[in-house]
C-alpha cells in the first residue's frame, strides 16, 4: 500500500474527527508546528464542529478500528490528557450490532456444519454488540446456555487497512523527533495492534479467559465464566451463561441488596491477586466488564485486554506503592535506576526529592484519605523531566488500577484502594522478598545448580584431549575415607549452607 493511500485515508478520518471538534485542541497547542495548527483550523470551517470536542462522536464515524484506537488511547492519559480520556471511556458504552441474516452467514461459515449442527436455538437480538464482535444468547444441543460471541462481518479486512495507515502515520511523527519520539507512537500503535491481532483471533480470547480463571481460583468472590471449547473457533467463543447484572444498572445494583463495601473489597483484592500475585490481570475492567450475581460474586467478562508484568515489575510495583506509603523516597529513586526507567545521566536525589513531592502530601493522612490512583498519576507526571522512556506494562497497570478505584468507589464511596490494598501488598513483599524468600532462592539456585553438574562434567571431557595427546593420568586415591553412602549427606549440608548464608546476609 503506497504513502498515498495511507495519506488519503487518513486525511478522510482527520476531516471526520474535524467535524466533531475534536482538532480544536491542536489549534491553540504552542508544540504543534504553525502550518499543522492553521490545518486543523480550516478543515473545522463549515463543519458546525462542537466548541467542546466530540473524541469519541468522531472516531465511531471512523470506523471499527477507529473505536477500538480510542479505546486504547482512554487508557493513555499521558498521551491524550485527562479529559480527552474521559470523554474515550464513552466508547465503552455499546455500539449498533451487525443484522442478524450477516452474524447468521458468519455463524455457517466459522462452525463445521453449519450452527445448528451445534446448537438448538441462537437469540437472533445480541445482548451486546462491541467494535470487534457482539454477543448472543444461544443453547447448544446438549442443553446448555451459553453466550456466544461472533466476530463482526469484514472487520479483520477493516483492522488490517486501518493498522497499516496508523503504522504509516506513526513512523512519520516519530521521525519529527522531541516530544514524539519520547512517547514512542510506534510503540503504541504496535502495542494496539498485538492487542487487535489478539481480539481477532477469539481463541486467544478463551486462553485469556481460562488462565484468568486460575490467577483468580483463591479471590473470593470474584471469578470467571468458563469456556465451553466445544463451540469455540477463532471467529466464534462460547462462555457459560453468568445470569447477574452489569454494574452500570446501579439500580439493579442497588436491588440487589448485595454488600456493597464486601464487593467493593473483593474487587480490589482480586484484581491485586492478579497483578500482583500472578502477574496476568484484566486490563479492561470497566463497569460493564463486571457482572453482580444473584449469589453476590462478581464476575469477570471480555478478555480481549489483558496485562502481563513478568517478577522484576511486580516487585517494582509493590515496592514503590510500600516506598511512597512509608516515606522512603531514596528506596523508591533506587529501583527507578536500578529497572533502567530513569537514564543514568540524571541524579538520584534530584529524582528522589520529585518522589518525595509526590509522596509528602499524603504523609500524616489516613489510610482512608490516600488514593493509589492519585499516587501512580502523580509518579508517571514527572516522568518527561526525567527522560523516562514510557513502559507500555506499567502504564496499562496505571489505568486498570484507577479504572479498579473508581468501580470500587462508585459501590461504596467510602472504600480505599489503599486501605484494602496494604495488608496484601505488605505480605506479599515479606513473603517474596524477605529472609525466608531469599533462602528459598539461594536453595532453588544451588539445587538447579547441582542438578546440572552431570551435564558440565561431561562438555569438560569431551573437551579434554584424546589419551594418547597427553601422558597417563595418576590413579585416583581410595575412597575409604568417603563412602558412596555420604554423598547425599554433603550434598545436602550444601543446599543447607548456602540457604542459612542467604537467610543472615
Amino acid at each position: 500500500m503506497t504513502g498515498a493511500t495511507h495519506a488519503w485515508r487518513l486525511a478522510g478520518d482527520i476531516r471526520r474527527l474535524a467535524r466533531h471538534g475534536a482538532l480544536r485542541p491542536f489549534e491553540s497547542n504552542p508544540d504543534v508546528p504553525p502550518p499543522a495548527r492553521l490545518a486543523a483550523r480550516l478543515l473545522r470551517l463549515g463543519s458546525n464542529a462542537p466548541e467542546t470536542p466530540d473524541y469519541a462522536g468522531g472516531l465511531k464515524h471512523c470506523g471499527p478500528a477507529a473505536v477500538k484506537l480510542g479505546q486504547a488511547l482512554a487508557t493513555r492519559p499521558d498521551l491524550v490528557g485527562e479529559a480527552a480520556a474521559a470523554d474515550l471511556r464513552k466508547l465503552q458504552d455499546d455500539l449498533s450490532p451487525a443484522p442478524w441474516p450477516q452474524i447468521e452467514a458468519e455463524l455457517n461459515a466459522a462452525l463445521s456444519g453449519g450452527w445448528r449442527a451445534h446448537f438448538r436455538h441462537i437469540e437472533q437480538a445480541p445482548i451486546g454488540a462491541a467494535s470487534i464482535a457482539q454477543v448472543h444468547k444461544a443453547e447448544t444441543l446438549d442443553g446448555r446456555t451459553v453466550a456466544l460471541k461472533i466476530l463482526r462481518p469484514g472487520v479483520e479486512q477493516q483492522f488490517q487497512r486501518a493498522l497499516s495507515s496508523y503504522a504509516w502515520a506513526a513512523a512519520h511523527l516519530e521521525r519529527l523527533g522531541g516530544e514524539f519520539e519520547r512517547l514512542k507512537p510506534r510503540v503504541v500503535i504496535e502495542t494496539f495492534r498485538q492487542w487487535t491481532n489478539a481480539e481477532l483471533d477469539l481463541r486467544r480470547e478463551a486462553g485469556n479467559a481460562s488462565e484468568l480463571a486460575e490467577a483468580v481460583r483463591g479471590a473470593p468472590r470474584i471469578r470467571v465464566p468458563a469456556v465451553v471449547w466445544e463451540q469455540t473457533t477463532r471467529r466464534t467463543l462460547a462462555l457459560e451463561w453468568v445470569e447477574g447484572v452489569k454494574l452500570t444498572d446501579r439500580a439493579a445494583v442497588e436491588a440487589t441488596g448485595a454488600d456493597r463495601h464486601a464487593l467493593a473489597a473483593a474487587l480490589v483484592r482480586g484484581f491485586l491477586a492478579q497483578a500482583i500475585g500472578e502477574g496476568f490481570f484484566h486490563a479492561d475492567l470497566h463497569q460493564g466488564n463486571i457482572l453482580l450475581t444473584p449469589e453476590g460474586d462478581l464476575v469477570l467478562i471480555d478478555f480481549g485486554i489483558m496485562g502481563r508484568l513478568d517478577r522484576r515489575a511486580r516487585v517494582y510495583l509493590a515496592e514503590i506503592l510500600y516506598g511512597l506509603i512509608t516515606g522512603n523516597y531514596r528506596r523508591v529513586a533506587e529501583i527507578h535506576f536500578e529497572a533502567g526507567y530513569v537514564p543514568p545521566h540524571h541524579d538520584i536525589g534530584a529524582f528522589a526529592t520529585a518522589l518525595r513531592a509526590v509522596g509528602e502530601p499524603i504523609r500524616g493522612r489516613s489510610a482512608g484519605d490516600i488514593s493509589v490512583a492519585n499516587l501512580l498519576d502523580g509518579l508517571f507526571a514527572i516522568t518527561r523531566q526525567f527522560d523516562m522512556a514510557v513502559q507500555p506494562h506499567l502504564l496499562l497497570l496505571q489505568k486498570t488500577m484507577v479504572m479498579v478505584e473508581g468501580v470500587a468507589l462508585g459501590l461504596d464511596p467510602r472504600v480505599n484502594m489503599w486501605d484494602v490494598a496494604a495488608p496484601y501488598v505488605k505480605s506479599w513483599i515479606r513473603d517474596e522478598l524477605g529472609p525466608e524468600a531469599k533462602a528459598a532462592d539461594s536453595l532453588v539456585a544451588n539445587l538447579r545448580l547441582l542438578g546440572r553438574l552431570p551435564g558440565l562434567a561431561r562438555r569438560a571431557v569431551r573437551q579434554l584431549p584424546a589419551e594418547s595427546a597427553a601422558p597417563p593420568l595418576p590413579p585416583l586415591p581410595p575412597l575409604a575415607e568417603t563412602p558412596p553412602s555420604r554423598w547425599p549427606w554433603l550434598i545436602a549440608g550444601a543446599a543447607a549452607g548456602a540457604a542459612l548464608t542467604a537467610l543472615f546476609t
